[in-house]
């Protein structure tokens, strides 16, 4: 029951913080606070308590919550948990807490409501982590979505509705088209053994033709890849992360994206394993034209949101590139790019949002010289820009790293081509840096330094950040049993090689 705990927590939470802020609006933020707090702490506890117990031949989950609930068609109450779904829920609490706190005096009409979205957004993101169940995923795949509308929509900038309805549109019609797969799966498996289920690990070995198989693969792949987001599908990325709020920017880049990679080794991989090795040299591609393609047109920004938007679409390039290049250490880089990328894009959202506080514009062009008159929060941005791009030492570079290095295995020459972005992404980063803070303060800006708040967000996402790229094995360790098992349904031989 401690699995479904954390999704009552978050839902109790966040009734509760808007009933308590028609009185107090303080308290209700910290009802927030605790709330995501009390489950960061309960997941820590769950990880060293797991430390080191499992193995590839022990047991497939650490802790299962699993009872009948829709009996005449098959639907259980099946959450679930191993290496991935624990590394993928710290960081969903981790950043619930930089989100509340980052937009601690920047939101302040409807508190109570947007802190209650806020935990519902939460929520639903653990469900899709924990779900073993796909109808019970699918639920929380959409639970995810209306609270983050209505973030966008109702807290956002000047064209938030348009942003909003955009992203609503793109992520529901994909949605939809995944929802057609997973029930279309659950008729071929009963169709082949005569049980109708929607249960995980009872749809993993379903008999299917090899044109069902590609089909049904492909709708969940769409499913996944818009929320990804993967080139073509990220047209709504850069008009919501720029028209979101602070909080809703930090969740949409560091979780919300990371449910679509998720989704893809979670299910398109070990469900359908025959078609995602055929057509895995075409989805190295499609990853690579990403990497490439989001960071040229980041070069090309002026707005500093945007701008990182665009970097999200290069580095989920590397993630596509790292889930389907079929070995265990592209696979581990790509997680543990996901898990960098959440903290290091997340925490350049923070910065924009707190610049754009102080100096109600996000344009680059309308900043220069902010060292001279915020030395720290300069300092912290260009720590952040160097770990966007891939700075040895910080976390990003060791997932980078390991995805290259597995991609290398597969196809050297996607492999040589990918390299290209790590070049572009030192144009966007430098570009970033000295466009905003080095030079000459020509629009003679006179702005506070970092305060307390400020320092206690941006200074733990970059002990975390030096954490993954000075010691990634705490974190290899507890992906690595989980991420082997799914390896090894789908690309057997390349478990053999390494």
């Amino acid at each position: 029951m401690i699995l479904l705990s954390l999704i009552l927590i978050l839902l109790v939470g966040g009734v509760s913080s808007w009933i308590v802020a028609r009185r107090h609006t303080t308290a209700a933020r910290w009802i927030a606070v605790a709330s995501a707090g009390a489950n960061l702490a309960v997941t820590i506890g769950l990880w060293i308590a797991n430390t080191g117990r499992s193995q590839p031949s022990m047991r497939r989950w650490l802790e299962e919550c699993n009872f009948s609930w829709i009996s005449q068609f098959g639907i259980r109450f099946h959450l679930a948990l191993d290496g991935l779904s624990l590394a993928l829920l710290l960081l969903t609490y981790f950043l619930g807490i930089v989100a509340i706190l980052s937009s601690w005096t920047e939101i302040r009409q409807r508190v109570g409501f947007f802190h209650f979205n806020l935990l519902w957004v939460l929520a639903g993101i653990t469900g899709v982590f924990l779900a073993a169940d796909l109808f019970v995923f699918y639920l929380f795949w959409e639970l995810m979505l209306v609270p983050m509308y209505l973030l966008i929509g109702i807290w956002g900038h000047e064209r938030r509705i348009y942003a909003a309805t955009k992203f609503f549109l793109f992520t529901q019609l994909s949605g939809l088209l995944m929802l057609i797969a997973i029930i279309s799966l659950a008729v071929l498996h009963q169709h082949a053994t005569g049980v109708f289920t929607f249960d995980y690990e009872h749809l993993l070995n379903t008999p299917l033709s090899p044109r069902s198989a590609r089909l049904l693969m492909l709708g969940f792949f769409v499913g996944f890849a818009v929320k990804l987001p993967a080139f073509p599908f990220h047209t709504w990325l850069p008009d919501a992360h720029t028209e979101a709020p602070t909080a809703g920017s930090v969740i949409l880049a560091g979780l919300l994206l990371k449910t679509g990679a998720y989704g893809l080794i979670r299910f398109v991989l070990p469900l359908f394993p025959v078609p995602s090795r055929e057509l895995a040299p075409f989805m190295m591609t499609v990853g690579v034209i990403g990497i490439l393609y989001g960071a040229v047109l980041a070069v090309a920004q002026t707005d500093i949101k945007r701008l990182v938007a665009y970097t999200s679409v290069s580095h989920m390039g590397f993630v596509l590139l790292g889930v389907f290049a079929g070995n265990e250490i592209a696979l581990e880089g790509a997680v543990i790019q996901m898990i960098s990328h959440g903290i290091s894009t997340g925490a350049l959202f923070v910065l924009a949002g707190l610049l754009q506080e102080r100096m109600h514009t996000r344009e680059i062009s309308q900043m220069g010289g902010l060292w001279e008159t915020m030395p720290a929060l300069s300092g912290a941005g260009l720590l952040f820009a160097m770990a966007s791009l891939g700075l040895p030492g910080l976390g990003d570079f060791v997932g980078e790293f390991l995805v290259l290095l597995g991609a290398y295995r597969a196809n050297i020459g996607l492999t040589a081509v990918a390299t290209l972005g790590l070049l572009s992404a030192t144009l966007y980063g430098l570009r970033f840096a000295q466009g905003a803070f080095h030079g000459p303060n020509v629009h003679h800006w006179s702005l506070p330094d970092m305060r307390l708040r400020e320092w206690t967000i941006l200074g733990s996402m970059i002990l975390c950040l030096l954490w993954i790229g000075l010691y990634p094995q705490s974190v290899l360790n507890t992906l690595r049993p989980s991420l082997a098992a799914m390896q090894q349904s789908t690309f057997p031989q390349e478990i053999v090689r390494r």
